[in-house]
């Protein structure tokens, strides 16, 4: 059994963790070595007393490292462990990274650059629309959009990100052939084409209440900060905020309704010093320093270089902007597009981040 093998069985056992066998491989000195030490010398970890020994060798013989990792390729996914290169490097600074991860599609050293996007499975329209537009936006902005393929703000944040034409990351809270939901098969297939799919859980694990906040330490490990859409204050979306501080990673938080209960762990977050989102904005000054020139550089010919590809009918409304702002009605006479039409070319150009709503119906070129 080699090292990469060892990971995954060891990923495989029962009551033993990530903690667990960094300890044991700091006393043994490496993961195979758990396969044959005796119990005396499992007893010399640190954390590791005669009853989980005892477990650890009733369980170890009987794991078939080689067969878990055929299976997963049967299913074309890889299984990467803290061995192989394509391991996310920001795990590997985490407390307790993956002994395994499962992964359907591709990750690229580029995915370093994450945002994590979290909140409710149990969200309203205006959770929904925000997830979706900061996720859209911050993909355009050469950023990696990170969730976990819930329902509600989860499933907008990655929409969100494939409308902007980047790469988004699923983490599940079970194993890769048990999805939840199953209304999301379909979206998981598309996220694997453009980023990836992942889980810690071995093959046939479903999902359950102890599964999801081991799921999301991985969301905020592989983020360089999080952003909570909509959150009341029982989601498990404070879980992962807890754990990216654990981390050091920067928490976000999109302020909602004051009557709102989905709101009612956000403007805690908020009053507890996370910096608050209005746009998207907020979150790439924190991060200016990895921002290339571009859509946020004030200087004309640079940021028309750097913009986002148009449609003919969105050039129109950029045109008939470059003079000042103009009143939604001045707007339409002037591109003779119907109303409907500039009302749905304006969301697109919003995302793009090319217009700016203002009070009134007023429109105005973002420059």
């Amino acid at each position: 059994m080699n090292e990469r093998e060892a990971y995954v069985a060891l990923n495989l056992m029962a009551d033993i963790g990530p903690v667990g066998v960094r300890s044991l491989v700091t006393a043994l000195g490496s993961p195979q070595a758990i396969f044959t030490a005796m119990k005396a010398e499992f007893l010399r970890a640190e954390g590791i007393g005669p009853a989980q020994a005892d477990k650890i060798i009733a369980q170890r013989d009987s794991l078939q490292p080689d067969e878990e990792i055929k299976r997963a390729e049967r299913l074309g996914a890889q299984i990467l462990t803290p061995v192989d290169d394509a391991y996310p490097k920001p795990l590997l600074q985490i407390h307790d990274p993956p002994l395994a991860l499962y992964v359907f599609g591709t990750l690229e050293p580029g995915d370093k650059r994450a945002i994590g996007v979290v909140g409710s499975r149990h969200t309203t329209l205006y959770g929904r629309e925000c997830s979706e537009k900061l996720s859209y936006q911050l993909v355009q902005s050469g950023f990696v959009v990170v969730s976990g393929l819930a329902r509600g703000i989860d499933t907008a944040a990655h929409r969100g990100a494939l409308k902007g034409g980047g790469r988004t990351l699923a983490v599940l809270g079970g194993a890769l052939d048990c999805l939840y939901p199953p209304e999301n098969a379909d979206l998981a297939r598309e996220i694997a084409q453009h980023g990836a799919v992942l889980s810690e859980f071995p093959l046939g694990r479903k999902p359950d209440k102890t599964t999801f906040p081991m799921r999301n330490r991985i969301i905020s490990g592989l983020s360089m900060g999080i952003l909570v859409v909509e959150a009341g204050l029982g989601s498990g979306a404070l879980i992962t905020v807890d754990q990216a501080l654990d981390q050091g990673r920067t928490v976000f938080a999109v302020p909602g309704r004051i009557d709102s209960p989905s709101s009612k762990g956000t403007h805690q977050l908020i009053r507890n010093g996370a910096r608050l989102v209005e746009n998207v904005d907020d979150i790439l000054d924190e991060f200016e320093f990895l921002i290339p020139p571009g859509p946020r550089n004030r200087d004309t010919a640079a940021t028309e270089s750097k913009r986002p590809p148009l449609l003919p009918e969105e050039e129109r409304i950029v045109h008939a902007l470059e003079d000042g702002e103009q009143d939604l009605d001045t707007l339409t006479r002037a591109t003779g597009l119907s109303p409907a039409r500039v009302s749905a070319l304006l969301i697109g150009l919003e995302m793009k981040r090319m217009v700016r709503m203002q009070p009134g119906r007023i429109v105005e070129l973002i420059r």
